[in-house]
């Protein structure tokens, strides 16, 4: 693939917006560029303590572009301008550039270029401006980078919109009363179109069906009591 060396020079930054309440504020920038595969580094400049609103850097860098694709106008250079704060960082505006438009407006040669930009804010309005200056070499030959990994597969969604728990599954403790022998049971089972089989020595024989316990068996069926004699 063919790539270029871009040499960009962030020079100042003007009436910007002050996002700090009480003190004034201490600003440094991150450049960046993005659209191509050649994965540049972020680069960050140093923090001027005494511009404010107004910062001053002259800051030097450098990224290679993939020619095709500033031809193509997919490659951007952003510029982030941030306020250095001891709790906590606070974003002031971003600078967008697209480096065909760099590339158009003379940045090829040996001079080197400059341009003004505006700096947006995050709500869309634009407060400031950025000026920075840039050149671009002669285009040369590498080998094209690998292409990213893809992103790991995620498991599907829950069509149902309610998470299922995971239930540990536990062995049973109880028998399998299909496999238990019983010897009682096997004396009982008649055989085949025969008697039944003898009880085992020490078993009982089923109760007879009207017998109560504790009692007496009722008289036979067809009998009743003597006739009571007149004396």
């Amino acid at each position: 693939m063919e790539v270029r060396q871009l040499e960009i020079r962030i020079i100042k930054a003007n009436d910007l917006k002050d996002v700090n309440l009480m003190t004034k504020m201490d600003v440094f920038a991150l450049v960046s560029i993005s659209g191509d595969q050649l994965n540049n580094p972020q680069q960050k400049t140093d923090v001027d303590k005494d511009g404010g609103t107004s910062p001053k850097w002259n800051f030097h860098t450098q990224f290679t572009v993939d020619d095709a694709a500033v031809q193509e106008n997919r490659v951007t250079l952003k510029i982030k301008l941030i306020s250095n704060r001891s709790l906590g960082n606070k974003e002031i505006g971003v600078v967008y550039v697209q480096i065909k438009e760099m590339f158009d407006g003379g940045g090829a040669g040996e001079e080197e270029k400059s341009g003004n930009y505006s700096v947006r804010l995050s709500n869309g309005t634009v407060k400031g401006n950025l000026d920075l200056a840039y050149k671009f070499g002669e285009k040369y030959t590498i080998e094209r980078p690998p292409s990213p990994p893809p992103p790991p597969m995620e498991e599907p969604p829950n069509m149902n919109g309610v998470d299922t728990p995971q239930v540990m599954a536990y062995p049973s403790t109880f028998p399998d009363l299909s496999s238990t022998y019983s010897p009682l049971a096997e004396a009982y089972r008649p055989p085949h179109g025969g008697y039944p089989n003898p009880l085992p020595p020490g078993a009982y024989p089923p109760p007879h069906a009207g017998y109560r316990y504790g009692g007496y068996q009722p008289p036979p069926t067809g009998y009743g009591y003597p006739p009571m004699q007149r004396l």
